[in-house]
């Protein structure tokens, strides 16, 4: 497995747009919560802080999508896979090897943007008069973490369609839309019963529900049941991944 990992990890980082998607992403989360954090004011009553200040994950989560399907699909694209299975026949193997550094990378940036997102928030938060929550405050600390996770999980449903579909292009427009356009027909649905029903299922936002740190009992799903949604979505493109992975011609 060691070299299946050295193999995966070099080949992540020969990609040129590997350093770039990673930079952006982490550009994206803070400035978008910058952003939005800068046109709070303490006159305008209470509000999830922590959510707001760590909400720009929804923007800089497009580029890791990016990066996690050019992480397969580039190899297809290119037919390189065929070397590579040559070289390392055992293909659940390399499909663990390539999820588990794409994973890796993923949780990396997340790291620095929701931490970056936090201390950039605070300054901004600070400016404008408003007292924001400590960092070791325990709801804001689990909403960090959770930041960091759904990242992860959006990168494997990436990686997952991506090998599924053996293309780039079109692995990167199916999870955008399906991240981006539930929450917009969720806006669309005039019934409050299928509405909460598009809220507690959709992976977007029922992954970022992990976010929240007030009227939580007014969530579809509690914080950690909401990034366990969004797991189920990962784990579920993971499985049919390898099946195909394993069972289809190169």
């Amino acid at each position: 497995m060691r070299r299946e990992l050295r193999a995966e990890w070099t080949k992540l980082w020969t990609l040129p747009s590997t350093a770039r998607l990673l930079s952006a992403t982490c550009a994206l989360t803070v400035l978008v919560g910058a952003l939005v954090t800068a046109g709070t004011r303490a006159s305008d009553g209470p509000q999830d802080l922590p959510k707001l200040v760590l909400g720009g994950v929804q923007y800089g989560q497009a580029t890791m999508v990016v990066l996690a399907c050019l992480a397969v699909g580039a190899e297809y694209g290119t037919r390189t896979i065929v070397p590579t299975l040559v070289a390392m026949p055992w293909r659940l193997r390399v499909l663990l090897a390539k999820s588990a550094v794409v994973w890796c990378v993923a949780l990396a940036a997340g790291t620095v943007g929701t931490v970056a997102s936090l201390l950039v928030g605070r300054a901004v938060l600070a400016s404008n008069g408003v007292a924001a929550p400590a960092l070791t405050d325990g709801p804001t600390l689990r909403a960090a973490a959770g930041t960091v996770l759904y990242l992860g999980f959006v990168a494997l449903l990436s990686l997952g369609t991506a090998t599924v579909l053996r293309d780039s292009g079109g692995a990167i427009i199916t999870v955008l839309g399906v991240l981006y356009a539930v929450p917009i027909l969720t806006r669309l649905v005039s019934s409050d019963h299928w509405k909460r029903r598009l809220e507690k299922y959709a992976p977007m936002k029922a992954g970022l529900s992990v976010q929240a740190t007030k009227n939580l009992s007014a969530l579809p799903l509690s914080p950690w049941q909401g990034l366990a949604v969004l797991a189920a979505y990962a784990a579920g493109a993971a499985l049919i991944a390898a099946l195909l992975f394993r069972s289809r011609d190169a």
